[in-house]
């Protein structure tokens, strides 16, 4: 299944409002909004977030087919594979993305590696769900903004998460 050019133009300015806004909450919380960081991030969501998350779903589209009446172990096996892919060196890569753009590239090391590796990991339960409701029960022209929302609600969890712990 091949997207149309208006669909595409659609998902870059859904990732550009949907991540930006998402990640803009999530800097309002923690106190470290700048518009350059709304701007970036914006930017990361509209023009590649929402490039290759959609190319994934459609590569997973032709390889484990979505079916209302398909078996239990298949919409699992979608869901387990939407979340590798969401993988700590994604997370990892989301986090340089912030560091630069939040004015912090200073601080980039390799321990990003393990702080994405624990994020991975605290978030799996939750994020095996809900991308087990995405890929099997929200129509293939809207999984990339429904999984879009969920990473914004994700970003604010966690943000909120950093504020109270």
């Amino acid at each position: 299944m091949q997207l149309t050019r208006p669909t595409q133009l659609c998902n870059h300015i859904r990732g550009f409002l949907i991540y930006g806004a998402g990640d803009t909450a999530a800097a309002l919380i923690l106190g470290q909004f700048s518009w350059l960081r709304l701007l970036g991030m914006a930017l990361v969501g509209g023009l590649l977030y929402s490039t290759e998350v959609p190319a994934y779903f459609r590569w997973l589209d032709a390889r484990v087919p979505s079916r209302p009446d398909g078996s239990q172990l298949r919409k699992t096996g979608r869901a387990a594979l939407t979340l590798l892919y969401f993988n700590p060196l994604w997370i990892a890569r989301h986090y340089v993305f912030l560091a630069l753009f939040g004015g912090a590239a200073k601080t980039l090391s390799l321990a990003i590696l393990p702080l994405a590796g624990r994020s991975f990991l605290l978030s799996a339960p939750v994020s095996l769900a809900a991308n087990y409701y995405i890929q099997n029960c929200v129509a293939t022209s809207r999984r990339f903004v429904a999984s879009a929302v969920f990473s914004g609600v994700m970003a604010v969890i966690y943000a909120l998460s950093v504020a109270w712990l």
